[in-house]
């Protein structure tokens, strides 16, 4: 929890609020005042010496900015509504060790989620068919494995891999490139509300009125790979933002997966390109949950090695064809570790054998 007063807080949303005051900008403030209250009384002059442009200076003190200020506040006050900072006890520590970490970041939902491993999904907005049922399924089995899923709400691969964890009873994370308070897109504001009352969580590094800009959705790929553990790349173009989000996750330090598809379909390129570039290849869920074996919610037994059925004897089928089973109790009844029952379901879910409904696998 934050230990700064009520009159520092109020002083770190002005500053915030402040034109061309980037996460850099805002850290040598502090760094060089000691605090948001001294930086806001500082002479301008002072701000110049440090080179901030007159733009950031200027509005400091003004009436629209201690109102946008005040509106936060009173925002925060909601039940459900939260703000860390980058010096609070639990702002998400893998975020942390970026070096442009945002200073502040909004939060509606549970902030506690973003402390449990992450995975980022993220793909094309124009995502085929195909892909769509990919993400949603590679989404339900790692969701159903204990991985939190994240991603940026966006339409396409983003809004399959959000659905893919709610659809099983997981958890979700949502990183917006507007604030909170205006969410984008529109078409996406029941699922936004699904990811809440899930316990998911909502995030953003941006004011909470702050509206739909190209620049900021870039910007905000640092933090849905900041936050997570690997990115995960469905389906995407060479000119795909989910590119940027792959790039910036290998410069700090993560794991980058990539979908293969069809060297005829023009989506499928940027996830090829990747893998070329060295993104680990997958095929199934089995290979980021080996990669990520010790993040495991339930690690598989010492020396189990994959067990790979005949399709026409599979045991699962058998099992679900009886009845509807979890991805748990099926582990239970066929003996298989969790991981290994998750990838044999995505498989099966992607030939259409099985589907999920209302949290539960049923035979088709």
């Amino acid at each position: 929890m934050s230990l700064v007063s009520p009159a520092e807080l109020e002083a770190r949303l002005r500053l915030h609020c402040l034109p061309e005051l980037g996460p850099r900008r805002f850290r040598k403030l502090l760094a060089a005042f000691g605090s948001a209250s001294s930086a806001l009384s500082a002479p301008a002059t002072a701000w110049r010496a440090l080179g901030l442009p007159a733009a950031c200076a200027q509005p400091r003190r003004s009436a629209e900015i201690r109102e946008r200020a005040a509106a936060t506040l009173a925002w925060l006050e909601q039940p459900g509504q939260h703000l860390l900072m980058w010096d609070d006890l639990h702002y998400p520590a893998l975020l942390a060790e970026l070096a442009d970490a945002p200073p502040l970041l909004f939060v509606a939902g549970d902030p506690g989620i973003l402390e449990q491993p992450q995975l980022a999904m993220v793909g094309s907005r124009r995502a085929s068919k195909p892909g769509l049922d990919t993400a949603q399924a590679f989404a339900r089995s790692l969701a159903g494995g204990g991985f939190v899923i994240t991603s940026g709400l966006a339409l396409g691969i983003d809004g399959a891999a959000h659905q893919g964890a709610l659809d099983v009873g997981g958890k979700t994370v949502a990183v917006l490139g507007t604030g909170l308070e205006r969410l984008y897109p529109q078409r996406h504001l029941r699922l936004a509300a699904a990811i809440r009352e899930q316990a998911g969580a909502l995030v953003s590094e941006f004011p909470l009125d702050c509206p739909p800009q190209a620049s900021n959705f870039p910007r905000r790929n640092r933090i849905i790979s900041g936050l997570s553990l690997g990115v995960l790349v469905v389906e995407a173009s060479p000119s795909s933002g989910s590119l940027i989000t792959a790039r910036l996750a290998l410069e700090q330090g993560r794991e980058v997966y990539a979908i293969p598809g069809s060297i005829h379909h023009p989506g499928a390129r940027g996830c090829h390109q990747l893998i070329r570039d060295g993104a680990i290849l997958v095929e199934n869920v089995e290979h980021i949950l080996e990669a990520l074996r010790g993040w495991q919610v339930l690690p598989p037994a010492a020396g189990t090695e994959p067990v790979t059925p005949a399709p026409a004897t599979h045991p699962l089928l058998q099992l679900l064809y009886a009845a509807p089973h979890s991805s748990e109790a099926l582990a239970a009844a066929c003996g298989w570790p969790l991981p290994h029952v998750l990838a044999a379901l995505t498989e099966l879910e992607l030939e259409g054998r099985v589907a999920c409904e209302g949290g539960r696998w049923v035979g088709r």
